[in-house]
């Protein structure tokens, strides 16, 4: 998880760094870590906090009113009203730009300089949404069209998962959060999209278990009848054909009967049409899956006060 001083969280928030200190000194909403030399550091989490804040203090609230809620529930309300936020992010098209013309000939120091460079400046959450995810497909669809070699693909598919899996070893464990399954199913290798659902089921207080790509459904059904989840995610990303589809989903019914079982991922919104009246959910972009994500942990919130 990304970690900002005080000039970087003021331009990325808008707030001076006098407010910055007052508000955390005064109302102890934000607890920055220090670094070895003694300097404030921000994790994404508390800038997300000072900018919903200015955002309710523009809204005609005050501080000491959103103070009084506490941390936890302006959090919570702040995942739940960010949502169209999120949706209006668009990918980084001038950085992409820059970083697949390192990739031929492959130019590996400048392109992760450049890669850490950028993601280290913005929550790393926005990073997913506007830098990996689309690098990701940006390179996938050179790929497919002859233009990157198999092993680049590969090398930037590792590169990407690694910044994944080093950010969600930092998040808290979340035992008592809403249990949610995610995984790939059987011909699925494609894991990139399910991993980044990982990071942002877990980021909202999800208890998560990523079983990864090629889960036979048998091996998934016996998982979930040990640890009921409240919401299984499978990601699918290649496309089928309808008796494919139809036999994927009538695989599924079985499952969505006992446990909420959602798709997302390019060939799940192929299968739009075949999923009419199967009780599965399609989650056919990021918003979608924030709005589940927020309905989910307030369902759960609510049943557990």
């Amino acid at each position: 998880m990304n970690k900002h001083r005080i000039h970087r969280v003021a331009k990325l928030t808008g707030l001076s760094k006098d407010v910055i200190r007052v508000w955390e000194r005064r109302y102890s909403l934000v607890k920055p870590s220090r670094s070895a030399n003694r300097y404030r550091e921000y994790s994404d989490e508390d800038v997300s906090l000072f900018r919903f804040l200015k955002e309710e203090l523009d809204r005609g609230q005050t501080i000491g009113g959103l103070a009084m809620e506490g941390r936890d529930s302006l959090l919570q309300r702040m995942r739940a009203s960010s949502i169209p936020k999120q949706q209006e992010l668009a990918p980084h098209s001038s950085l992409l730009d820059e970083l697949i013309s390192r990739l031929d000939p492959l130019d590996k120091s400048r392109f992760e300089l450049q890669l850490n460079a950028a993601i280290a400046v913005i929550p790393f959450e926005e990073a997913v949404q506007r830098i990996l995810l689309p690098l990701q497909r940006r390179v996938g669809e050179l790929w497919h069209e002859g233009r990157v070699n198999i092993a680049v693909e590969h090398y930037v598919t590792k590169i990407i998962q690694q910044k994944l899996f080093a950010v969600m070893n930092q998040l808290p464990a979340n035992d008592f959060g809403p249990r949610v399954v995610i995984a790939c199913p059987t011909g699925e290798y494609h894991e990139i999209g399910a991993q980044a659902v990982t990071y942002l089921a877990a980021s909202r207080g999800c208890h998560v278990y990523y079983l990864g790509p090629n889960l036979p459904l048998t091996d998934l059904e016996t998982l979930c009848d040990r640890v009921h989840p409240d919401l299984v995610l499978l990601s699918l990303t290649e496309s089928k054909s309808d008796e494919e589809g139809e036999h994927l989903l009538h695989e599924l019914r079985a499952l969505s009967q006992r446990w909420q079982v959602a798709v997302g991922g390019k060939g799940a919104c192929a299968m739009e049409h075949l999923l009419e009246n199967t009780g599965i959910e399609l989650l056919d972009d990021l918003g979608a899956l924030h709005n589940r994500l927020a309905n989910l942990t307030s369902t759960h919130q609510r049943a557990f006060h």
